[in-house]
């Protein structure tokens, strides 16, 4: 799982003017506040009806214009968009860029947020061209407001070098990469779990590129930085586990992979919950191997329970669930059930042709 750094608006960036708009505006903290938990939970039908709620106050409140409908209108576009819903996503993330455009003018570093954040809608929907066209001008922005060693500029230099790995412009993305890996090291020392999610970036290029030795070296170094300032437990942990599972089961190295992506799962059941959609992740990742192994029953049992937690989560539309029904079919094929893999195959044809 790629660590793409998607920006949130739940930001609340001035006081009320008055008594009234003071209480509505409290009430529009607390659901964007909410909905940023139910997000993190995978409570994502949940999570959209509270920012949908967040968003009425915001235009009976604030009006049409106002800074606070832009934040409004991007946590319910990126919401939206986790669900793979990316047409009702698009004109969202476009309304508020126009409203932070006009209200902040073109160069404030909120409008590359904006810009950063349709950028990965597009890169989502395989529009690179124009992706990359938006994150340029994000990094650009960010660079000139906060200067070129900033955080920030980090997560515009991590979304950039996504899109240019996506168009195989591999020595790009590579520099990229490594000049956020420098800032993040020099902003917030060599062992902060930014450093880690740069460098398991860095990695996923490299294991990309089949250069499997520099992406292993970088993925236990971001293993251990998680480890040692998030503990043993924590779901970013959990990430890199099952990242570092991932490179060496493409490596053909089952027995080092598989209780990466155990432990990965019981970390994830146990913090997020068992309907998490990271928890089908590691469900798919060990079905996969499992099949690998011949260990069918095993395997389909884990699809079908990532299948349903992707369906409730993410809604039966979703890429994730077309994922886990081309990997399913895989299965029935291997196992004779020839009639259950072409429909499993067909439902993902739907839906990728839906996006």
């Amino acid at each position: 799982m790629r660590i793409a750094t998607r920006i949130f608006l739940f930001a609340i960036l001035v006081l009320p003017w008055a008594q009234s708009a003071f209480t509505q505006e409290e009430l529009w903290r607390e659901l964007n506040r909410k909905a940023g938990v139910l997000y993190q939970q995978g409570s994502y039908s949940d999570a959209v009806k509270v920012a949908q709620e967040a968003l009425k106050i915001a235009i009976n409140t604030f009006g049409p214009n106002h800074p606070h409908m832009a934040t409004s209108l991007n946590n319910l576009s990126s919401l939206f968009h986790a669900q793979g819903k990316y047409g009702e996503a698009e004109p969202l993330f476009r309304r508020a860029l126009a409203i932070v455009e006009k209200t902040l003018g073109p160069d404030h570093p909120r409008v590359a947020t904006c810009l950063n954040n349709l950028a990965l809608l597009y890169e989502t929907r395989d529009k690179y061209k124009e992706a990359e066209s938006l994150s340029e001008r994000a990094l650009r922005i960010v660079e000139k407001a906060l200067g070129p060693k900033h955080p920030k500029v980090a997560t515009c230099l991590n979304n950039l070098a996504l899109l240019y790995e996506a168009r195989g412009k591999y020595k790009e993305a590579e520099f990229l990469y490594k000049r956020a890996v420098g800032i993040v090291e020099r902003a917030f020392g060599s062992n902060h779990p930014h450093v880690a999610n740069s460098l398991n970036n860095l990695a996923l290029l490299y294991e990309a590129q089949g250069k499997y030795k520099e992406a292993e070296a970088l993925s236990e170094r971001s293993l251990k930085i998680m480890k040692q300032a998030l503990g043993e437990n924590h779901p970013h942990v959990a990430t890199s586990l099952n990242n570092l599972g991932l490179l060496y089961y493409y490596q053909g190295e089952h027995a080092k992979a598989e209780p990466l992506y155990e432990k990965a799962l019981r970390i994830r059941e146990k913090i997020l919950g068992k309907d998490h959609p990271d928890v089908a992740e590691s469900l798919n990742n060990l079905a996969e191997l499992y099949t690998e192994q011949g260990k069918y029953f095993k395997a389909e049992s884990l699809y079908k329970r990532a299948l349903a937690i992707n369906e409730r989560t993410l809604g039966k539309n979703h890429p994730d669930v077309a994922t886990v029904c081309e990997n399913m079919a895989e299965l029935c094929r291997q196992i004779g059930k020839e009639d259950e893999a072409e429909r499993l195959e067909a439902r993902a044809r739907s839906i990728r042709l839906d996006q």
